[in-house]
């Protein structure tokens, strides 16, 4: 009797936690939905709800931002500098920022092809006409999905520290570990709940390394809609699933017969310069690659003159 009281208190904790730990979490997304609302349209794409952020003047360019992120990583620094030269296009990728989960996906996480078919529908809904992609990190495999599958819509792309090719060895134990069972049930509603901007900042600063975060790139991003639990776990499923993808997708990069831009810092710690820039500029014959030379992961960023500049040439490149 005593074993079965304490198993039923232990339970009755645990229910406790758990209703403590939603009450936070709840709380935490009304604020951040209060703080970062939508700055864009919400478009129906077959049914999925896709939040699309356009601003500026020129020919159409299409953001994709990387894993975790959403539009605003665009709207810190390169929206506000290119504007007045280009149409800039960002749309969040299904979970991220403000459009949800892809209704006809064919398993339990999109893969980078229809991510890449969700953004080129959402893309023409807007207006856009053989556009220039830009894929950062993650969404530099979207991307590339996106030139080989709508080809004779594409104008050019540039890859920005872009994941193109496989690599050898496991992916770094923090995605293995948050991908589990117990990441998905326990780690992750714990880190949505209680991730403060000390923990952020130290995120930041390993993403960006060796280059500084900007000042006020945190309280421009914010970081409640990135720790809610439903784009956590959806991401760290996307990076989980995606070496497949690019296995077979890098077979295929000879197809692209676009005018290509490949951006790369030889420092970047998180999407290695020599496993993807460097086989990516060899695979595409009309890739054109920029090496920063001790730059990091987040060269639009802190190698911002370099990138702009390689978008300049995209443009020139693609006849607009």
């Amino acid at each position: 009797m005593l074993k079965l009281a304490l198993f039923g208190g232990a339970i009755l904790a645990l229910a406790g936690c758990a209703a403590v730990l939603d009450k936070r979490i709840q709380s935490r997304t009304e604020a951040a939905i209060e703080d970062f609302p939508p700055e864009g349209r919400i478009l129906d794409v077959n049914g999925t709800p896709v939040h699309v952020y356009v601003e500026g003047r020129g020919p159409d360019v299409i953001l994709i931002h990387g894993a975790g992120a959403n539009w605003k990583d665009f709207t810190f620094s390169m929206i506000p500098q290119l504007k007045g030269e280009f149409r800039l296009i960002a749309i969040d990728r299904p979970a991220h920022g403000y459009t949800g989960r892809i209704k006809t996906r064919a398993g339990d996480v999109e893969t980078v092809a229809e991510q890449a078919d969700l953004i080129h529908a959402a893309a023409k809904m807007v207006g856009a006409k053989r556009p220039l992609v830009v894929g950062q990190s993650y969404g530099g495999a979207v991307a590339l999905s996106y030139g080989l599958r709508h080809g004779a819509d594409t104008a050019g792309l540039l890859i920005i520290s872009g994941v193109s090719n496989p690599w050898d060895g496991k992916l770094a134990r923090f995605y293995r570990v948050m991908g589990s069972a117990f990441g998905r049930n326990v780690l992750t509603p714990i880190a949505s709940a209680y991730t403060g901007e000390r923990r952020a900042n130290q995120a930041l600063d390993d993403i960006f390394a060796p280059d500084p975060v900007p000042e006020g790139y945190l309280e421009h991003v914010g970081i409640g809609l990135a720790v809610r639990p439903s784009q956590v776990n959806v991401n760290i499923a996307m990076v989980n699933a995606l070496l497949p993808q690019i296995t077979e997708q890098s077979k295929r990069y000879g197809e692209l017969k676009m005018p290509v831009e490949i951006v790369h810092g030889t420092a970047d710690q998180t999407v290695g310069y020599e496993i993807h820039a460097v086989p990516l500029s060899k695979q595409v014959k009309s890739a054109r690659l920029t090496t920063l030379n001790g730059i990091g992961h987040m060269p639009h960023h802190s190698a911002q003159a370099r990138t702009f500049d390689a978008l300049r040439r995209l443009a020139k490149r693609a006849g607009l």
